[in-house]
């Protein structure tokens, strides 16, 4: 069997000792002779399961004792509806800033059920970027403050946590999260889709401080609802029990890998290993303001996009798979997630010098 290295934006690239183990436990779960799939969920088997991902998952991003860490199903995407359910409660407003597709998606949802003051507009323009701080008019007195920590589109990301004062933050961290250490207690809310960084597709991790759990509205879904969902411990109803079971395993990965602060630094060295090659260039172009350039989702194009399906066919054939960009901006995205060896960023660097050599 030959592997190989997946770009994909998502469902992406999982590691390679996380999938193995997964197949030697497929029939037969440490001894109880039924996989993880077939158990019920509020057996003891399960439960262990749930507990440790629960518990790993705390001590890789520290998170205090004053937040619930729910495990939930509905992708980010329900969670454009689910935060302002649960979190407007009396108030009149809520604060997003838009960077980018996702961001115009949680402000849409959002506007179903409350005002929204969109406090600054980014990520347009060539190049791409973050309106500065002094541009957003924000409300002191908004429910939170919204934010998409990384576009995973347009490969445009916050290079910080944003200060909002005492508003409440809440941020979509689908393609970030888990890739390199987190201050937590800065955040009302965090909320991320697995299928990006730490798992298979079905799955949503979504990190909530306690003293924001009682602001539901009547209308919120039983299976939104943070408060409910909390005091069942996700198990409300069935969850996505598989799923869960491998976002485990990719937490003692990354326990076993050195944990965010090793994770981040090989991070932030496949980023910038692609950079150079593209800024080192003029046969390719990353569109993004470098102070907003993404460590997992990286975009470029080519100086004649003529050769674009070229450049994929090409790559598809050295083992480069699925770097076709998003049908919304076209060209090329690379998206350089956990389980992408620096090996895989390096045999890409490789063929893009090849390629230009012979096509530049």
């Amino acid at each position: 069997m030959t592997r190989v290295y997946n770009f994909s934006a998502g469902p992406a690239i999982l590691p390679e000792p996380v999938l193995e183990q997964a197949a030697a436990e497929m029939l037969d779960w440490q001894g109880t002779g039924m996989s993880v799939m077939e158990m019920s969920h509020r057996g003891k088997e399960f439960v262990s399961i749930a507990e440790q991902a629960e518990a790993d998952l705390r001590e890789l991003l520290d998170v205090p004792d004053d937040y619930r860490v729910l495990f939930l199903q509905g992708g980010a995407t329900a969670q454009f509806s689910a935060v302002p359910l649960n979190l407007v409660g009396d108030a009149e407003s809520v604060d997003y800033i838009n960077t980018g597709s996702w961001s115009k998606k949680a402000i849409a949802e959002a506007q179903q059920y409350t005002q929204v003051n969109v406090v600054a507009e980014g990520g347009k323009g060539d190049p791409m970027a973050i309106p500065d701080r002094s541009e957003w008019q924000c409300d002191p007195s908004a429910a939170y403050f919204h934010y998409c920590a990384n576009e995973t589109i347009t490969g445009v990301e916050f290079p910080a946590i944003p200060d909002v004062g005492d508003v409440p933050l809440v941020s979509d961290m689908s393609s970030t999260f888990l890739s390199r250490p987190l201050d937590v207690s800065r955040f009302g809310v965090i909320y991320a889709g697995a299928q990006k960084n730490f798992g298979p597709a079905g799955l949503t991790v979504v990190i909530v401080r306690s003293d924001l759990l009682d602001r539901a509205s009547s209308r919120t879904p039983a299976v939104w609802h943070y408060h409910r969902q909390s005091e069942a411990d996700s198990m409300l109803n069935t969850p996505a029990t598989y799923s869960w079971y491998i976002a485990g395993l990719v937490f003692q990965w990354l326990k076993r890998e050195g944990g965010l602060k090793a994770m981040g630094e090989r991070n932030e060295r496949k980023a910038r290993r692609l950079y150079d090659a593209i800024d080192g260039s003029d046969f390719y172009r990353n569109p993004v303001a470098p102070d907003a350039r993404s460590w997992m989702n990286v975009p470029f194009v080519l100086a004649d996009d003529r050769l674009d399906k070229q450049f994929l066919e090409e790559a598809s054939q050295a083992g480069l798979k699925t770097l076709k960009g998003h049908r919304s901006v076209g060209g090329m995205r690379a998206s350089l997630y956990n389980a992408m060896p620096e090996a895989g960023v390096d045999a890409l660097v490789d063929f893009m010098a090849e390629f230009e050599r012979k096509n530049g």
